[in-house]
């Protein structure tokens, strides 16, 4: 289609600071809150006008199990927990008896605001609706990072840069190594609908996934998986994941558009088939999410690839900073429903409408591992040298990503990246030169589980 010839310009520099993070899901506001709180000049670029990523602008409202598996003591402490007591004093949250599935549901309103004030309390300066377009580079180092705002082109120039998008926007604009799976976990449109509770008040025997994956309806839902939450302290209405967009790369223009608005049809066909329930006629979308709950696209090629076999034999790390205990979770693009692993050796393949497909990924054995580790080297990217990464992106196998994807895995390795870049800038080090002991013990004096 041809292409456009642009002047050069020059950009003005809006903010210096020491660390600069870019994308303020809860996994970036963490990494700006830690790295200010131990005594640096924080920036946070946000392209959404609030902070919390996928648990505000996409509604996922759960947070999953801070206990080990055995629910006898946490593995995850720092910010995550600090969150969950802040939330508590506004009757913001509830935690649920320990499943295997979720352990908080979580009022993101509440969230988002809660997030404006840590940031504010922690005196990082944030930019939202800021859009991050390029990386400045000198001697193999990001110098700036450069945004599109209201106000127009604006660089922020810093010493240490953290890729907390998602997608690895800027170690792939910065020329670091990154890659795509071959089928990427497909992409979920969730919705806030009212009216659920006539439909169960006249048929106590209702189930949600069973009415919306019904055959009769032709397939206009893809087989996935659907599970609902309810909302904290707004009576009658509840959130619902139930949608999914085979196949869409959402770091690609285009197809992120395309999967927004397949994710909304998706939604609409929803609620016409809860309409049509007994008693559904009040059936009432409330809210739809600012932006599709991505799962999966670009990971940064790291000093360390987590793999599922470390993952699921609970294997220690002497730099681990974040532990989970979230099992496996593969979401498939090229057939039907999901699988599940576990760390006792059990594997489930599930699909709506159909009996679980039960099985074991490794035969029983007297003793499982009750959590496992993230290492730091897979937050830091080959051939980096002022760049890290945290959230979704960081370095696993497709299995191992399954499981460390979700947000009580990435806020750890958020609040891991903000300690290590202030350790890198107190010692004037390049981020693999960092020690994983300091940054270990620097993690556990801000409350982290470290084990």
């Amino acid at each position: 289609m041809g292409e456009i010839a642009e002047s050069a310009r020059r950009t003005p520099v809006a903010a210096e600071a020491d660390v600069c993070v870019v994308g303020g899901s809860c996994t970036g506001v963490f990494a700006a809150v830690s790295a200010a709180r131990l005594g640096a000049r924080v920036v946070l670029i946000e392209a959404n006008g609030f902070f919390g990523g996928v648990a505000t602008a996409g509604l996922v409202n759960h947070w999953h199990s801070t206990l080990d598996t055995s629910y006898a003591r946490p593995v995850i402490g720092g910010l995550t927990t600090e969150i969950i007591e802040r939330l508590a004093q506004r009757g913001a949250v509830r935690e649920q008896r320990p499943t295997e599935a979720v352990h908080y549901v979580l009022n993101t309103a509440e969230l988002m605001v809660e997030l404006d004030r840590l940031v504010a309390e922690s005196g990082v300066r944030p930019f939202l609706h800021a859009r991050f377009v390029a990386a400045a580079m000198e001697d193999g180092r990001v110098t700036a990072a450069v945004v599109e705002d209201k106000t127009g082109r604006r660089a922020v120039r810093a010493g240490y840069f953290i890729d907390a998008t998602g997608d690895g926007d800027v170690v792939a604009r910065a020329g670091l190594p990154v890659r795509k799976a071959r089928t990427l976990q497909p992409p979920t449109t969730c919705a806030v609908v009212h009216g659920l509770e006539e439909i169960r008040r006249r048929n106590p025997k209702f189930s949600l996934d069973k009415a919306v994956f019904d055959s009769r309806h032709g397939g206009e839902i893809p087989l996935g998986f659907l599970w609902s939450s309810e909302l904290v302290g707004v009576p009658d209405a509840r959130m619902i994941a139930g949608t999914r967009v085979p196949g869409a790369d959402c770091s690609d223009a285009d197809e992120l558009t395309a999967a927004e608005i397949e994710g909304r049809r998706q939604v609409g066909v929803i609620c016409q088939i809860l309409r049509r329930q007994p008693g559904g006629e009040g059936i009432s979308l409330v809210s739809l999410p600012s932006c599709i709950g991505v799962r999966q696209t670009r990971q940064a090629c790291c000093l360390h690839t987590l793999s599922e076999k470390e993952l699921l034999s609970g294997e220690r790390f002497d730099d681990a900073v974040a532990n989970g205990t979230y099992r496996v979770d593969v979401h498939h693009s090229d057939k039907p429903g999901l699988t599940f692993r576990y760390l006792d050796g059990r594997q489930e393949y599930v699909v709506p409408g159909r009996e679980p497909e039960l099985s074991r990924w490794r035969p029983e054995t007297t003793e499982n591992p009750t959590f496992y580790q993230i290492p730091y080297r897979s937050l830091v990217p080959r051939g980096s040298r002022n760049v890290l990464v945290a959230g979704r992106l960081i370095d696993a196998d497709e299995g191992a990503y399954g499981a460390v994807r979700v947000m009580v895995n990435c806020n750890q390795t958020g609040q891991a990246a903000g300690a290590a870049a202030h350790l890198a800038l107190k010692g004037h080090l390049d981020v693999p030169d960092v020690s994983p002991q300091d940054l270990r013990a620097a993690l556990s004096r801000q409350g982290a589980v470290v084990l």
